[in-house]
């Protein structure tokens, strides 16, 4: 019998775009036992797929050789690469089976951002990029969406707590204004006028996010046009919030990917990064809002300052086009 390792470590986003990959593997061998491993702190991302029969995560500070023995247990015929680190090249010495993985195009990523040379040969989403790694066995793209499967208990979390705050029934409109890197950060006032204009259009607004941007969502909440999530929720709890949402809004992040895994539709704010990267919303109802500058892409990832002072790349999309593109889409 096959028994698959999918290894993707992190982040939120990435691990939820090999999703395509996962379903497509099930439906082309459903005899296979698909193990995926993680960090346990990822591991709710694919926790519940149906698509998935076991999660093996990599606890805090575990040497890799232990997680190697776990492994090895599982007696597995083939390991997919789908994180290309350090970490996972010593998991291939580790654990013995067929391995393969598939090409970051890191020269032509970096090509783009130096010197602005565009060497992709054409822009192929991440998602897809992974099926590089499962040639072997025959996986192909669906034509599909990434799946973010929720618990009962995560659903069930958040309708009580909307519940408690009278937005049971209301439209809602998630707002994700944090980012790991600032200039991945639409400006605040920017936000805030967002959130007026979406009350005024009818939306009751819900930021949502991390521990790390309750500060933001502090601000937001503090001129009334919005309540705040941010830091209240687990992983499948911030999906089950995404989910009752008519619309999500969003940078570059992982709240972008999870909100196209539970079928919202997403709009887009891209500043530093481009679509040649791969990680465009994938497969969804989405708008990408972008500003075609001369100065795009300067990163891959986002930095703590624009490296030229002036961020015109997400300062530029102003609320009213953000606005204009919430009523589109949910239209």
């Amino acid at each position: 019998m096959l028994c698959v390792l999918l290894v993707r470590f992190s982040s939120i986003g990435d691990i939820l775009l090999t999703t395509p990959l996962v379903r497509a593997l099930a439906r082309r061998h459903p005899e296979a036992k698909l193990v995926y491993v993680t960090k346990r702190a990822m591991a709710p991302l694919v926790a519940d797929n149906p698509y998935v029969a076991e999660v093996v995560a990599l606890e805090p500070e575990q040497p890799l050789h232990h997680l190697a023995r776990r492994l090895r247990a599982l007696a597995p015929t083939h390991g997919l690469d789908l994180h290309g680190s350090i970490r996972s090249a010593g998991l291939r010495l580790l654990v013995r089976c067929r391995w393969s993985g598939y090409r970051k195009r890191k020269l032509a990523r970096t090509l783009l951002i130096s010197t602005k040379l565009d060497a992709y040969r054409r822009p192929t989403p991440v998602a897809e990029r992974y099926f590089e790694a499962a040639r072997r066995l025959d996986a192909r793209p669906d034509g599909g969406p990434p799946e973010f499967w929720l618990g009962v208990g995560a659903t069930t979390r958040v309708a009580q707590w909307l519940a408690e705050r009278g937005l049971a029934d209301a439209p809602l409109a998630a707002l994700g204004p944090g980012a790991a890197h600032a200039t991945k950060r639409w400006p605040i006032a920017h936000w805030a006028a967002l959130a007026e204009r979406l009350r005024a259009g009818g939306y009751r607004a819900v930021v949502v996010g991390g521990p790390e941007d309750r500060g933001l969502a502090q601000q937001l909440v503090a001129g009334g046009a919005a309540a705040s999530a941010a830091g209240e929720f687990s992983l499948q709890e911030t999906g089950a919030l995404l989910q009752c949402a008519r619309v999500v809004v969003s940078g570059d992040t992982g709240i972008m990917h999870m909100a196209t895994g539970v079928g919202t539709p997403v709009v887009a704010l891209f500043g530093p990064t481009v679509a040649q990267f791969g990680f465009f919303p994938y497969v969804a109802p989405s708008e990408v809002l972008e500003r075609e500058l001369d100065c795009r892409p300067c990163s891959a990832t986002g930095t703590a300052a624009c490296p030229l002072g002036h961020h015109r790349c997400l300062a530029d999309i102003t609320p009213a086009d953000v606005a204009a593109a919430v009523d589109r889409l949910v239209a």
